[in-house]
């Protein structure tokens, strides 16, 4: 079957050589015309693409051109139509982060691995946890906490110590990042449906930042995180290569 393909590369050298061996081979169109998006990079670039591409209906194919390639399939100039044929698609529903700032404006973003508060200063940050509004824990001290979905839950969450979960699964992973009161407190596991919300204390003495996917936010005082189901990813992988399958390798390394 012929697709219609755009390849989107990321600025690497290895990306722009693939961007430019896989045009001659398959043409390049637009991602608003293209059957498939095809991006070239690493997790970085792949998450890039699927914010810019979110609103089109084709689904994203990642090859790995970088250093990290959890979202990504091999790379190879060859073969890529039949692969393309037999790929399996996953599904996804990013997390919406609003996040209310000292002077009181706020900003809203995206986020298809995780929304994080980190300390912004040398003091660690002091936060109070809300869930569907009421009061989960009064007051954590710790260099940060985050909200991960399943498939961002081997990313900066697993670092953090935080769960896999497996893809499908209706939950997402609360996890506290260097805990210092409760002491080694790890987080918990939440409904997918919940609000979660932060509240920053001392947020002078303490400042606090939040973080979707790399859109930074500073100096907050609160931060909201809920599931937005109203937008899907969806993503390929060749046979036997999907989000399941590298979740549950990825606990048995």
């Amino acid at each position: 079957m012929d697709r219609r393909i755009a390849f989107l590369a990321s600025r690497s050298d290895v990306a722009r050589d693939a961007l430019a061996a896989l045009s001659r081979a398959y043409g390049n169109v637009t991602p608003e015309e293209a059957d498939v998006i095809v991006a070239l990079g690493g997790d970085g670039h792949m998450l890039q693409t699927l914010h810019e591409t979110q609103a089109l209906p084709a689904p994203v194919y990642g090859m790995n051109c970088g250093t990290i390639g959890f979202l990504m399939n091999e790379y190879s100039e060859t073969g890529l139509l039949e692969r393309l044929d037999v790929a399996e698609i996953e599904t996804i529903n990013p997390l919406s982060m609003r996040a209310m700032k000292a002077d009181g404006s706020s900003e809203m973003h995206l986020a298809i691995n995780e929304v994080s508060l980190l300390r912004q200063g040398p003091q660690a940050a002091k936060l109070r946890i809300m869930v569907d509004g009421r009061e989960r824990m009064e007051e954590l001290v710790c260099d940060g906490a985050l909200v991960a979905t399943p498939a961002g839950s081997t990313a900066y969450n697993y670092s953090a110590h935080g769960p896999i979960l497996p893809i499908g699964a209706d939950v997402l992973a609360l996890t506290a990042v260097a805990a210092f009161r409760p002491r080694r407190w790890r987080g918990a596991l939440l409904p997918k449906t919940c609000t979660v919300r932060f509240e920053v204390r001392e947020p002078k003495k303490r400042p606090v930042m939040a973080d979707a996917d790399g859109h930074s936010v500073r100096d907050v005082v609160a931060v909201e995180v809920t599931t937005a189901p109203d937008i899907t990813h969806s993503i390929l992988f060749d046979p036997g290569h999907g989000l399941q399958e590298r979740l549950l390798r990825e606990q048995f390394v």
